[in-house]
């Protein structure tokens, strides 16, 4: 009789642990806020005094702060392209900084962080900036805009195609672009302007606009501003900038609202603060440092909406939010908005040299905060981690099991986002739009020969000779000291390593 009761006295043991108040009952909300251009020194819990940033704060300080944190590239498009796919974007040809009317970048049907979590039982949900490209070749605006984010793991998107700065100027709805008079069709170029449309070269009194270029950005005016490339039509489906972070906020709220009951994942892709900077008005003059630092305020109160939703709908305890950013800082990025003028003794990297487009610490060790009150206990982690590591990290989470072969890059450093240990990945590589690569490896850090760009714009440009640079980031986190003459060996060791990781996808 004992021998027959102890099957069952086992499984209902196992129930009770399974059940137990401190174990989450199904699997754990993501929500991914994916910053744009927003550097290491921006946020209070990073060291930040010129703009306060309390909600980004309170979510460091009830989870985990990451220091040695990456994206993959000191740009958008390869950056969004390895957080997606777990690949290195040097990998895949066309993945530098698109266009607004450029193919999609991602076969669809290959797995993704999305896909597998879908396939994981997740709904997923795409909200704001996509930039990696839409359509098989050329796109129609006016139809069906595919293949997109649905066909690449998401079940619902609200988009835009590219960037602030760039045209098409329109928010996109799964595959349709939203509140388009069928009677004005909309066309694109990035070759030529349409006769009758309004351009920079038209514009004889700049103190008309609502915001002035310093360099390119000349193209189609639209919303009083100048944008990289031209369009005609769906003047009624325009966007205005001033309102763009209220509107993805809202999207990303309703998201959350349809699909709280169950386990979801939002990766919310904010259109802040990447150029141009035109804050909602409420957000105008919050900082001494201008329009880029009211958005980073801006930025901090869609934050600050996310978290409240989730603690409305009781969901908090048993989600995972993710803040983190595409790519470092920059000042004047293409527009005349006293960023360099205003910026004060603000440190937009903090202690890090560069910003956007450099391979230096600044342009891709980025903010990068984890919480999950179920799990995470507070605190600082120093492990090294990439944003490439978060889909095979959290597939693994959700049960499934990501193909190396699919996802090179992608290493599983699960224990050391839930801080349950203290070491991550053992090498990161870092990639800039020049082609440039760079290792960190341990606390050595190693710049291969080749183009460099040096501040926050506008920038000094550079060629570093052989056999490159080698900095000790342990002692010299601002890489002042150039340390490749005294250690040769270890020079030649690191460039070795980088070639073989970079010709051979790691398995």
């Amino acid at each position: 009789m004992r021998r027959k009761l102890l099957p069952f006295l086992f499984f209902f043991l196992a129930a009770v642990a399974f059940a137990a108040p401190d174990r989450p009952s199904r699997p754990p909300n993501i929500v991914l806020i994916y910053g744009d251009d927003i550097g290491y020194g921006d946020f209070g819990c990073y060291g930040a005094t010129a703009v306060k940033t309390p909600n980004v704060d309170r979510l460091a300080g009830e989870g985990i702060r990451f220091t040695n944190a990456y994206c993959s590239s000191a740009t958008c498009t390869p950056s969004r392209y390895s957080l997606l796919t777990g690949e290195y974007p040097f990998r895949q040809k066309g993945t530098n900084v698109l266009p607004g009317d450029a193919a999609l970048i991602i076969e669809p049907g290959r797995a993704t962080l999305p896909s597998l979590l879908k396939h994981a039982g997740y709904k997923t949900g795409i909200v704001g900036k996509w930039h990696l490209g839409l359509g098989a070749d050329k796109v129609d605006w006016n139809g069906e805009i595919k293949p997109g984010p649905l066909e690449v793991g998401f079940d619902y998107s609200f988009i835009m195609a590219a960037t602030m700065d760039r045209v098409p100027c329109v928010y996109i709805e799964n595959h349709r672009v939203v509140g388009l008079d069928p009677k004005d069709p909309i066309q694109v170029s990035y070759k030529k302007p349409f006769p009758g449309e309004l351009t920079g070269p038209d514009v004889k009194d700049r103190s008309t606009l609502k915001m002035d270029r310093s360099h390119n950005h000349n193209d189609a005016i639209i919303n009083g501003i100048g944008r990289i490339g031209f369009m005609t039509g769906g003047k009624a489906a325009l966007w205005k900038d001033e309102e763009m972070a209220d509107v993805f906020t809202r999207q990303a709220l309703d998201f959350i609202g349809r699909e709280k009951d169950k386990p979801f994942f939002l990766y919310l892709a904010t259109s802040d603060i990447h150029k141009p900077h035109v804050p909602h008005p409420r957000f105008v003059g919050k900082t001494p440092m201008g329009p880029r630092g009211d958005t980073i305020v801006e930025f901090d109160a869609c934050v600050g909406a996310v978290l409240k939703k989730l603690d409305e709908l009781h969901l908090a305890e048993n989600t995972i939010v993710i803040i983190s950013s595409d790519n470092g800082p920059v000042l004047d990025d293409g527009y005349k908005d006293g960023s360099n003028e205003k910026v004060g003794d603000h440190k937009p990297a903090g202690p890090l040299r560069g910003g956007k487009y450099s391979r230096f610490e600044g342009g891709t060790r980025m903010p990068f905060l984890v919480r999950w009150p179920a799990r995470v206990k507070p605190g600082v982690s120093d492990a090294i981690v990439s944003q490439v590591d978060l889909p095979a990290s959290l597939a693994i989470l959700a049960g499934q099991k990501p193909d190396p072969k699919t996802m090179p890059d992608s290493q599983n450093v699960l224990p050391a986002l839930l801080g349950e240990s203290k070491t991550g990945r053992e090498e990161v590589v870092l990639h800039a739009q020049d082609g440039g690569l760079a290792l960190r490896s341990g606390n050595w850090k190693y710049i291969s020969p080749g183009k460099m760009r040096e501040g926050l714009g506008p920038w000094k440009f550079s060629v570093i000779p052989e056999p490159g640079l080698l900095f000790d980031l342990s002692s010299d986190p601002g890489e002042t000291k150039d340390l490749a003459a005294a250690n040769p060996e270890k020079i030649r060791e690191l460039a070795d390593k980088l070639k073989t990781i970079s010709n051979n996808p790691q398995q």
